[in-house]
């Protein structure tokens, strides 16, 4: 869309010959911007309430560095996922002063907003500290969304008795992410003990048998109990933008159904 192209929606809102809604249905087909070698979606919030986030894996010093100045510049909040320790270094000393990089879930967040948004809250649960790693990816991502968030870590099933020391606060929560390597057990467990959403996040936490998290992943698509929806193995990210969506979801009347 050129300048006069956003120039005549403007002014046809300022006449009143078109209305919000008419207009907020043609800036969301605003174009990308092209770097060459990404095309930058800085309107994809406009769209679908998720943003553009930086899959920082693979990607070189250069492309990374171009790519976070280009979405700072836009005045977005900056997510970028999987962004290693060396990676992080390398492009250091560019970002900007309120760029925050967590080691721990290798994420980098720049124009974070700090306030959330909404009411209801998000509870993210790890079988073991191992898991951790993971479930703070989600968390990060669904704080910087605008959800609440209330982490439970290590409750796993080999002492059953952390998680209902829990309960109560779990049962508050409108709906939940739990992280689980090995047997990924904790996932059923906690389906049966609550009726908001479960979303079971498998990671690739264990040994030789795990297969890198798919012995969770396979025990959590199978899993007994009713209610449980499953993401790809340590998809943190995915994990929070299925949760931030239910959570933000408005409940359907009878009028409306």
């Amino acid at each position: 869309m050129s300048p006069d192209n956003l120039k005549e929606i403007l002014q046809g809102i300022q006449a009143g010959k078109i209305s919000p809604d008419e207009a907020l249905e043609k800036l969301k087909t605003l174009p990308f911007e092209n770097l060459g070698f990404a095309h930058l979606d800085h309107h994809r919030q406009l769209r679908t309430g998720i943003p553009e986030v930086i899959y920082c894996e693979g990607k070189s010093k250069e492309q990374l560095h171009t790519i976070i100045h280009k979405m700072s510049q836009a005045g977005a909040t900056v997510l970028g996922t999987r962004l290693s320790p060396e990676s992080y270094q390398a492009i250091s000393d560019s970002l900007p002063e309120n760029a925050v990089y967590d080691d721990l879930s290798r994420t980098l967040v720049i124009n974070k907003n700090p306030e959330s948004s909404y009411q209801g809250k998000i509870c993210i649960l790890t079988a073991g500290t191992s898991d951790i790693g993971v479930a703070e990816e989600a968390a990060i991502t669904a704080e910087i969304y605008g959800s609440r968030v209330q982490r439970i870590f290590d409750v796993g099933v080999a002492g059953i008795h952390r998680l209902f020391n829990h309960i109560d606060e779990i049962r508050t929560a409108r709906v939940l992410i739990v992280a689980a390597g090995m047997d990924g057990a904790l996932a059923s467990v906690v389906g049966g003990l609550v009726s908001c959403p479960v979303i079971a996040l498998p990671t690739s936490v264990g040994y030789g048998t795990s297969f890198g998290g798919l012995s969770a992943l396979l025990a959590m698509l199978n899993s007994c109990a009713p209610g449980i929806g499953v993401v790809n193995i340590d998809n943190g990210f995915g994990a929070a933008c299925l949760a931030h969506r239910i959570n933000i979801a408005d409940p359907i009347t009878k009028s409306q159904k």
